[in-house]
């Protein structure tokens, strides 16, 4: 891999979804999982001056030794941070002063890469580019909830991604996978995440997965029979999350006029039926495979039958807990912080989405969130 153009070509990628912003759009933080998209564009700046150049580069110049406590994200090792809940306080410093630190960084790490760098160093830079990558789909889905809502439901006017076109129009039959035992985990020499190793068996019973996503309008079925009303089909937690926030529907669907339409990065829309369902809960997913009277995939279950289906419109709900796999090992040091302290009380996705940046998806790759969260874009695939 040439570093230096990979390098560019990420850093430039952020930038470019940036663009339709205008600067107060940069500074909302509405909810606690969503960044302000200034913090974004500093924090994944800060991984490079932090993690590469103050500790590599000789007679590096660190931009301001205080940004270190607002764009830190969840490093103890690296020292203390503005709490998560507050990055949308911060008028100071300003997108300008942010995106001077951003050309002070790239103008170094440009220096950088055109020297001979060890395998450890390459390690670390490709570390941080995924990382940089997986901020772009924050940006995107935090742009979204920021403009979503806006009661004006702004377009946001740039695709960011795949194309937005994903409508489905095969048939929805399962595919049948026999009992067995298969290898699950990533296996090569190319860069994945440490939570996908190590490569390990697992037994497997029959089971059969759909070939498709669920649609918007086959979800309007479950709201039409009462799906949201009936305890019946939801996890203890979930029902008690559906009456707390009177949930009634999926995130950005809105009921105007006797129709349903939904928020997306063009605006207000009507409700595409055949379109993949989007940005639901586990609780939902949940509880939407029980009213069908079928289940969700484990996450193995997924990775194995994937192979014979198309995916990456939606990330894909699983039974599965986020949990190590056998022979997992935290790094040592900061980066060790980065899954391993979060296989807790989280359920694990698979696929990838239409604003997952191209070439950030595999087969192996463990996406995780809280069961309750919804402002990505999840979907559901059903198994039995």
């Amino acid at each position: 891999m040439d570093l230096l153009k990979k390098y560019i070509e990420v850093r430039n990628h952020s930038e470019e979804i940036c663009k339709p912003l205008q600067t107060e759009d940069y500074v909302v933080q509405p909810i606690v999982d969503v960044s302000p998209p200034k913090w974004h564009i500093g924090h994944t700046t800060w991984f490079f001056e932090t993690f590469i150049l103050k500790p590599n580069m000789e007679k590096y110049e660190e931009f301001d030794p205080q940004y270190n406590y607002v764009f830190n994200s969840y490093y103890e090792t690296v020292g203390v941070r503005v709490i998560r809940t507050d990055r949308g306080n911060l008028s100071r410093p300003t997108v300008e002063d942010i995106y001077k630190f951003r050309r002070h960084v790239d103008n170094a790490m440009n220096e950088f890469l055109q020297k001979p760098l060890t395998k450890e160093l390459e390690e670390l830079i490709e570390l941080g580019l995924n990382h940089e990558q997986q901020h772009q789909e924050l940006l995107a889905t935090d742009i979204k909830y920021i403009l979503g809502n806006n009661p004006l439901f702004p377009p946001y006017k740039f695709e960011v991604g795949k194309s937005q076109n994903n409508i489905q129009t095969k048939n929805n039959d399962f595919l049948k996978v026999k009992k067995g035992i298969y290898k699950i985990g990533y296996e090569g020499d190319d860069f994945c995440f440490d939570n996908e190793l190590s490569r390990h068996e697992v037994l497997l019973q029959d089971f059969s997965i759909a070939n498709n996503l669920v649609t918007n309008g086959e979800f309007m079925e479950f709201m039409d029979a009462g799906g949201y009303k009936n305890f019946n089909y939801w996890h203890a937690e979930g029902w008690d999350w559906v009456k707390t926030n009177n949930i009634n529907s999926p995130l950005y669907w809105h009921f105007i006029n006797g129709e349903w339409f939904n928020y997306t990065l063009q605006g207000l829309q009507k409700i595409a039926l055949n379109k993949p369902l989007c940005h639901i809960s586990f609780y939902e997913a949940s509880a939407y495979a029980s009213w069908k009277g079928m289940r969700l995939p484990t996450e193995f279950e997924w990775e194995i039958a994937a192979q014979q289906f198309e995916w990456g419109q939606r990330w894909e709900w699983t039974e599965s807990a986020y949990l190590p796999y056998p022979g997992f090992s935290k790094a040592p040091g900061a980066i060790g912080e980065y899954n391993g302290k979060f296989m807790v009380n989280q359920q694990v996705l698979r696929g990838a989405s239409e604003v997952t940046p191209e070439g950030h998806s595999r087969i192996t790759y463990r996406n995780f969130f809280h069961p309750h969260l919804r402002w990505q874009y999840t979907g559901v695939r059903l198994a039995q």
